[in-house]
Formats: C-alpha cells, structure tokens, sequence
C-alpha cells in the first residue's frame, strides 16, 4: 500500500476541514469548528488496482497558527490549497499561504488551488483574468472549483491529486510490473536492477 501525505491550506472559514470531512466520511457537517492549529484524517482508495492510504493534514487558517505549518509539512506529496469563491479576502491571502509553502517545502510538490463553496457560485467575486494569473504566477498544477455542501468535485479532486502524485514519483517495474519510486536503483518487489 502506498502512503500519500497531502497538506490542505487556505484562510479561516474556507471549508478545508469541510473539504477533508466530504470526502472521508461523505457528510457535511453544518456544525463543524474551526481546526485549532492542525489536525489530520486518512482514507483509503484505490486507484489503478493500487491500494493507497492518504493522510490529509488541515491547517489552521488563522495567521497565529501559521509558524506551526513548516513542521508538519515534510514528506508532504501535494498541496491543497482553497479560497471562498464569495470573500476577497480568501483569495488575497493565497499570496501569503503560497510564500509560506514555497519556504516550509523541498522537491517537487503539487499545488492545487481550489475555489470552494461552488455552491455559491452566483456569489462569486473572483475574475477568470484573476485567476488565470494567480495560477501562471505562483505555477499551479491543477485548479477546480468545489463544495463540500453538495458533494461536487470533492471524489474526483482527490482523485486527480493522488494520480498526479503517482506519475509523477512512481513507475511500473518493468519485470515484476509492481510500482516503485522512479528514482530507485533496483526494484523493491523484485530486487532486480532498473535502468534510470
């Protein structure tokens, strides 16, 4: 089974923790309280006959817990990181949560920008122009809008990061066609020697 570690960021009351609750226990909870420093959840699902388990970590959005964030953040495959489609605000603190990822992280890490509360959508305060050049500055990889309230995009969003993480770290053995690391020396399965 492979361990995927995945960081979901962004300002207070954006929905991060009910993000991860959506798409761990199929639930939004009205009642949910904001995360006080961090917290984590796992969930289990198989991609490509692959069993993985992905642990989501959920930051505070609360400035005074942000020195915090650098510390939980090694080993960390990919980024998630959201703002209320219908408050400004959440999208202009995006500037300091992709400053404070770039310094807390090493390697290649997959940054996702989510747009949630899609429910809302007609409440919207953001530009396409905007965003377009938010996504070319700060190099995402992925953006999609979300709700948690209704469930949209919340199973296909962790299914595009977890198979972006896949291609790209692992390859496919080629003798014993298990999935390994793309930078190991010999297979982990098999212990035959890869060509690198």
């Amino acid at each position: 089974m492979f361990k995927l570690k995945i960081i979901v960021a962004g300002a207070k009351d954006v929905g991060k923790t009910s993000l991860i609750h959506r798409f761990v226990n199929d639930v939004f909870q009205t009642d949910t309280v904001g995360t006080i420093g961090v917290d984590f959840m796992t969930k289990r699902l198989t991609l490509d006959n692959q069993e993985i388990r992905l642990t989501l970590w959920d930051f505070a959005g609360e400035k005074r817990f942000r020195s915090m964030f650098p510390s939980y953040c090694s080993g960390a495959s990919a980024a998630i990181i959201l703002f209320d489609i219908t408050n400004r605000s959440s999208f202009e603190d995006l500037i300091d949560w992709m400053e404070l990822i770039t310094s807390s992280t090493t390697g290649k890490l997959l940054k996702i920008l989510i747009g949630s509360k899609h429910d809302l959508a007609d409440q919207a305060v953001m530009s396409n122009e905007e965003l377009a050049h938010f996504r070319k500055q700060y190099q995402i990889d992925h953006f999609m809008y979300c709700s948690a309230k209704t469930g949209e995009n919340v199973a296909s969003l962790f299914t595009i990061v977890t198979q972006k993480i896949i291609d790209q770290t692992l390859k496919a053995c080629p003798f014993c066609q298990e999935m390994i690391a793309k930078e190991l020396f010999f297979c982990t399965f098999c212990g035959k020697p890869l060509e690198n």
